[in-house]
């Protein structure tokens, strides 16, 4: 039976951010997952997480500068002190928060950029996250995201991830299994899950090809919970979608999920 984590940086956005925890409990979700915690100091956070009786299953280290553009800088060449010291204010984040998994964005690679120099930085930041959050008992994932959505983005397939994750041997650093991005990408989401699971530390959802709620499009998610269960997750599955209208409305295809409880 799936454990779903309403994404509060794509549902319920028809309330300002630290209402949206209430608006999820109401609804019967007992987790959430957002991009970014910063702005808010994790007190307030916490305080929500307590009062709606919600855990925090996932948040993502900081990205460089989104304003800008830029999504993640795990992967950029000459900015790991940066990265490191995005990562110690993710950690103490997460230390509050109560999450037990981060997640840690690749970044863009531009055309004709050093792919190798990406790719040493990439290993060099992830090598430095795994082994600082081992420590704090947290897992780092990491995430395909598919090209449509974020042009050059660093990391797409399923199978480069679980190759890095191979490659550094750390048993706290998994792979973010996003159904949405996968299928747009290399699709076959079963077969994959089957190779991976062993290797997938967080999984997401959304329908697919516009990226609504998880009963409209192509994917049969009864059918995929069905599987992800047979293959022993017990992890939480974030409902990282938009909304076609207001969140609650939505929600029908959850309720079976959601009133049974986490």
């Amino acid at each position: 039976m799936p454990r779903l984590a309403a994404n509060l940086s794509m549902m319920y956005t028809e309330h300002p951010f630290l209402e949206r925890f209430a608006a999820a409990a109401r609804d019967g979700f007992r987790a959430v997952e957002f991009l970014f915690p910063y702005e808010h100091p994790a007190a307030e956070i916490r305080a929500r997480l307590d009062a709606h009786g919600l855990a925090q299953a996932l948040f993502n280290a900081p990205p460089g500068d989104w304003q800008a553009g830029e999504r993640g800088i795990a992967s950029l060449p000459g900015r790991q002190d940066e990265f490191r010291r995005g990562l110690d204010q993710a950690l103490e984040y997460a230390a509050r928060l109560g999450n037990r998994s981060l997640h840690v964005m690749a970044g863009l690679i531009a055309p004709g950029q050093d792919r190798a120099a990406h790719r040493a930085a990439y290993l060099e930041n992830l090598d430095y996250a795994a082994r600082l959050a081992a420590g704090a008992g947290i897992t780092i994932v990491i995430e395909p995201i598919n090209p449509r959505d974020m042009p050059g983005f660093f990391l797409t397939r399923q199978d480069e991830a679980q190759a890095v994750r191979a490659v550094l041997d750390a048993a706290n650093l998994k792979v973010q299994f996003d159904c949405y991005h996968c299928q747009i990408v290399e699709g076959d989401l079963t077969m994959k899950l089957r190779r991976d699971m062993a290797g997938i530390g967080h999984i997401q959802i959304a329908g697919v090809p516009d990226r609504h709620e998880p009963d409209l499009g192509e994917l049969n998610y009864p059918y995929l919970f069905e599987q992800i269960d047979a293959l022993g997750y017990d992890g939480w599955i974030g409902c990282e979608y938009r909304p076609r209208a207001g969140t609650s409305a939505g929600l029908g295809w959850a309720r079976p999920y959601l009133n049974r409880g986490a």
